[in-house]
């Protein structure tokens, strides 16, 4: 179509044609019923595609909507930037105020942002901590978490929200939008009266959005109102049913777009750490500490590539590569992840940190010394080559089932048909088989069900845990020790083909055993069996035996070997959840079905 098609020269799989003739014929079948999405990370020329490909279907108006803007900008934002950093090498820029973010350290490796940061005479950065960028600045200025301050937000399709403080600030922090008043001569009004202000201006002069003032009404009823429900009605940008109504989106031809050209030798992808996103996390123990999905590995980025790619390099995981990427080298450990396309490497960003804090610095290898602002999310051209051997520490295989089939997969048909050999792959043992009597239950009996169809791995639940429970971080040596003390873990197995296995997840708690063999073999009874059905840990009769983990058939409990929790430092009492013991030394721990909850 006038949208263009794929490039006659274009260097396509093999099997290409076959498959992308099956889903345009599929979305030919359901024009204005399907729709066409372009990821995020995509350049200009996929979401232009993507556009014409939803006008030619029919699809918008139906099932995709356009909406004006709600930030309107003539350039995005690596054109900014590259434009700022051209203004400060030619010193057009005398005073510079950088509100949050880290520049210095997330800026693409090509511009040489920190190099024309210095020569700016007078740099201002406000951050809620002192970071690579704040390194470089006359001044930083303390900013309030934004659980401390007032503020107001817009959604995608511009609905408004009031961000209300939780605590007063901690440290005496101050907003962006506080800072930003106290330039412009307005430093005695608070976060709160800076918000208030403007939306009362804002109701005193619309007349056509729900959030204006009756005649009847007063503002303070308003504010209240939406302080109440969370958002503003009726401030939502409209949306913009038909291509017709998009002015340079019209029905009118589109022009036919260049074709995006192959990408040559090895594909590098660059992509936000899972935990710590772009860094701005590194100094949080916690997400230090949680395994990544899939790989399980803690404290630590590695770049992954494809069993395929790997036996064709002659790598293998845990060794340490050079990455040769347009002119510039880092060096990054490789792991092999199976599912992982051919000739691809993908790198996290976030690690490499120098003023994280206590915790993320010297964390890992530095991803953002490759990125730079033509390829920021992927291109080709990276070259691989081994200098070393690097440890990695990884919870995968530290608590192995032993053929125990911890995971059991079956389709419906399959159960329907044969339900006595799907419950068979559990052994599950007849009532009368065990030595002891069954536990008589006068009142709850508690369970919990994890609908393992649904999980994904992501791990959240882990955190949950580890912030309800008061749990320890050990660090990466004691986690390559196996002595990491999270009370929930969650197992990845893959099956079938190493290209493109099925991948299962598998979250294991304490399964809080009827008859469990933990209680069977304390010889101080520091874990019983409640009335209501719960094993429970004594911690003040545990002597640290550790018979009961070595009985474990799940092996879901910890023994904290050394004094991992700071008693001292006055901030972590606010942290630590007061329901909940705060273990020392020589205590054997596990998941009590956070029975605090039950208790409430």
């Amino acid at each position: 179509g006038a949208g263009g098609g794929a490039h006659k020269d274009s260097a396509l799989p093999a099997d290409a044609p076959k498959w992308i003739s099956a889903i345009a014929a599929d979305l030919r079948a359901h024009s204005g019923r399907s729709i066409v999405v372009a990821g995020p990370t995509q350049p200009a020329a996929v979401h232009a595609l993507a556009r014409a490909m939803n006008q030619a279907l029919g699809n918008v108006g139906t099932t995709i909507t356009y909406g004006a803007p709600v930030v309107r900008s003539s350039a995005d934002g690596i054109g900014s930037l590259r434009e700022l950093v051209g203004d400060m090498a030619a010193g057009r820029v005398e005073v510079l105020i950088m509100l949050g973010g880290n520049p210095v350290f997330t800026a693409p490796a090509d511009l040489g942002f920190p190099f024309q940061l210095e020569r700016v005479p007078l740099r201002v950065h406000l951050s809620q901590v002192v970071d690579e960028t704040s390194a470089l600045c006359h001044w930083h200025v303390n900013e309030a978490h934004f659980l401390e301050a007032w503020g107001d937000v817009r959604a995608f399709d511009g609905t408004v929200s009031i961000i209300q403080p939780l605590i007063a600030p901690l440290h005496g922090g101050k907003s962006a939008l506080e800072l930003v008043a106290a330039l412009n001569g307005a430093g005695d009004k608070t976060g709160l009266d800076l918000v208030q202000e403007y939306w009362a201006q804002a109701a005193a002069g619309v007349t056509t959005q729900a959030w204006a003032v009756e005649a009847s009404d007063t503002f303070d009823k308003t504010w209240r109102k939406a302080l109440h429900d969370g958002f503003i009605a009726g401030t939502g940008t409209s949306s913009i049913g038909s291509a017709g109504s998009i002015g340079s989106m019209g029905s009118a031809p589109i022009e036919p777009i260049e074709p995006i050209e192959p990408l040559s030798g090895l594909e590098i992808n660059f992509r936000p750490d899972p935990t710590i996103l772009d860094g701005r996390f590194a100094n949080n123990g916690w997400l230090q500490e949680l395994p990544k999905p899939l790989t399980k590995i803690t404290w630590d980025t590695v770049a992954y590539i494809s069993p395929h790619t790997a036996e064709r390099l002659g790598l293998q995981s845990r060794d340490l590569a050079e990455l040769r990427y347009r002119g510039r080298a880092q060096e990054m450990p490789i792991w092999v992840q199976p599912g992982h396309a051919d000739d691809s490497v993908t790198v996290h960003f976030g690690y490499g940190r120098t003023h994280a804090g206590r915790v993320g610095n010297g964390v890992g290898f530095n991803a953002f010394t490759l990125r730079t602002s033509e390829g920021p999310w992927f291109d080709g051209g990276l070259g691989l080559q081994k200098v070393g051997t690097y440890e990695i520490s990884t919870t995968q295989v530290h608590h192995g089932m032993e053929e125990r089939n911890p995971v059991r997969v079956v389709t419906k048909d399959q159960y329907a048909s044969h339900p006595e050999t799907v419950h068979a792959m559990g052994h599950t043992p007849a009532v009368d088989m065990s030595l002891y009597p069954q536990f008589e239950y006068n009142g709850y009996k508690w369970g919990m069900t994890i609908d393992t169809n649904t999980c994904t791995g992501c791990s959240v639940c882990i955190i949950a845990c580890q912030s309800e429970n008061n749990i320890a971080i050990v660090g990466k040596e004691m986690v390559g020790r196996g002595r990491e003390m999270h009370w929930l873990r969650v197992d990845t197995y893959h099956a079938g083909n190493i290209d493109a296995p099925e991948t299962y997840h598998q979250p294991i708690p304490c399964m809080q055993c009827e008859n469990a063999p933990c209680e069977q073999v304390c010889p101080v009874a520091a874990t019983t069996h409640s009335a209501e059905g719960l094993n429970d840990m004594v911690y003040n009769r545990c002597v640290g035996t550790r018979y009961c983990s070595n009985n474990c058939p799940y092996k879901v409990r910890r023994f904290n070997f050394f004094l991992y929790s700071d008693y001292t430092t006055p901030t972590f009492d606010m942290m630590r959840n007061p329901d909940v013991t705060v273990r020392s030394r020589g205590v054997m721990e596990k998941c009590t079905y956070c029975v605090q909850r039950i208790n409430h």
